[in-house]
């Protein structure tokens, strides 16, 4: 039956208090032509197993990521997730822990937290990371604002190069949050120089750049952070595959004063777009001004080491009005699946990972850059790159989806209506392509564009 916790008159109240004649009142500033005049056309009941059976064929007609040749990134990437994480997680008192207010009896969650924060820190090169954050592009637009509560200025200088979802995500957050940011965003190439020192000015509170960028560019950001320090601003660095922090310079060794980066590379799968895990760090002198939560470790008075949420004035559970974010809570559960699986790993083995990663794109690459009319316009790159094709990407990734081969990203899906990038096509490869898997890449592409 039905549950309907309201009479009548309940209703009747209700609408009266905030001066509506009917519900339909409290619908009037949605158009009448996106209004439904009956209910949706669908089935109105079915038995449990037909709709198991219906959904079933449903799904098969999904190509999945682990059913075909798969070489899509651009801000998410299939990798192989150990089946040791997935049991672990699934532990009950690890699967059904929510959030640690009772430090004295989450010892247990608390520690994996110090233990994710350690290794977030230790493989971005700063000195302090937070307890996770609820993904890389709403890790970046706190990491603007914590840039605004230090510096007392109000500008971005944002590269073109940054994932343009983050970029929304920026704007969003800081530029219509009423934070009263002003946001600048460079022009997008795929891989001219990006001179961002020259807009910095005495109101720049920060310079946002992606590192590898969104078309898989690696760069070194020491001249950018000298330009940025001189100019009082801080430098944050976006990371959105985790797994190039194994091999590439880290962000901290080259300056930067804040670290965004998407954890979900390593522990987390693709899992249709979330849920995932930002990871945070930045410098000590910072400490204060960072958002989310932060463990630390201590010892009581029998002198036995514990585990504590520290500074918690930061968060909004306790501060309200003067929280440094919104972010009370964290990404729980998927920084428990990176931290088993970078344990799991050691850094020996993180590092290993990244060098399987940047041998399959260079494999990838050299083979690609044979065929005919296919340029590389990335200078450098980790474990993705983009193409040049001599006709429309998106047409040549659906002729690839049909030959079986999800062969990549196609830049016009991130920058619609931006004819100069609708020949470009991202591609990743990671260490669960194969040496098959990539030569299929390649013998359809070569078909597909011939």
């Amino acid at each position: 039956m039905r549950y309907l916790p309201l009479t009548p008159d309940e209703r009747r109240s209700m609408l009266a208090t905030i001066g509506a004649r009917s519900i339909d009142d409290l619908f009037v500033d949605v158009p009448e032509a996106a209004r439904l005049s009956a209910p949706v056309d669908l089935p109105r009941f079915m038995g449990e197993m037909q709709v198991e059976r219906d959904l079933g064929r449903l799904a098969a007609k999904n190509m999945t990521a682990s059913s075909v040749p798969f070489f899509v990134g651009a801000g998410a990437y299939k990798h192989h997730v150990p089946a040791s994480v997935d049991h672990i997680i699934q532990r009950s008192e690890f699967l059904t822990s929510y959030t640690p207010y009772q430090p004295e009896i989450a010892q247990g969650t608390l520690q994996y937290l110090f233990e994710f924060q350690t290794q977030v820190a230790a493989i971005t090169g700063m000195d302090v990371a937070n307890a996770s954050m609820y993904d890389g592009s709403t890790g970046t637009g706190e990491a603007v604002l914590m840039a605004m509560r230090v510096t007392k200025r109000n500008k971005a200088v944002v590269s073109g190069r940054l994932h343009p979802h983050y970029a929304d995500v920026v704007h969003t957050v800081c530029g219509h949050a009423g934070a009263g940011m002003s946001i600048e965003i460079g022009g997008v190439h795929p891989s001219a120089p990006e001179d961002l020192s020259s807009r910095l000015d005495a109101n720049t509170a920060c310079v946002v750049v992606q590192n590898p960028d969104v078309f898989g560019n690696l760069a070194d950001l020491r001249v950018l952070a000298e330009a940025t320090h001189a100019a009082g601003a801080l430098l944050i660095v976006v990371v959105t595959e985790a797994v190039s922090l194994g091999l590439v310079m880290s962000p901290g060794s080259m300056g930067a004063d804040i670290v965004v980066a998407e954890g979900q590379s390593i522990g987390v799968g693709l899992q249709f777009g979330g849920p995932y895990v930002g990871l945070f760090a930045t410098r000590e002198k910072y400490m204060r001004q960072m958002p989310g939560r932060l463990c630390g470790r201590t010892v009581d008075g029998q002198g036995r080491p514990g585990f504590v949420l520290t500074l918690s004035t930061r968060e909004q559970h306790i501060r309200r009005e003067k929280a440094t974010s919104n972010i009370c809570t964290n990404s729980g559960l998927m920084c428990l699946a990176f931290t088993i699986h970078m344990t799991l790993l050691g850094e020996g083995g993180f590092k290993r990972l990244a060098q399987l990663n940047h041998e399959a794109a260079c494999d990838l690459a050299d083979a690609l850059a044979e065929l005919p009319g296919v340029e590389i316009p990335t200078r450098s790159y980790f474990n993705e790159f983009t193409l040049k094709l001599p006709k429309p990407a998106a047409g040549v990734v659906s002729a690839l989806a049909k030959k079986g081969v999800l062969g990549g990203v196609p830049a016009s899906r991130l920058y619609p209506g931006d004819a100069s990038l609708e020949n470009l096509l991202i591609v990743a490869a990671t260490e669960v392509n194969t040496e098959e898997c990539r030569a299929s890449f390649v013998a359809a592409l070569k078909e597909v564009l011939a």
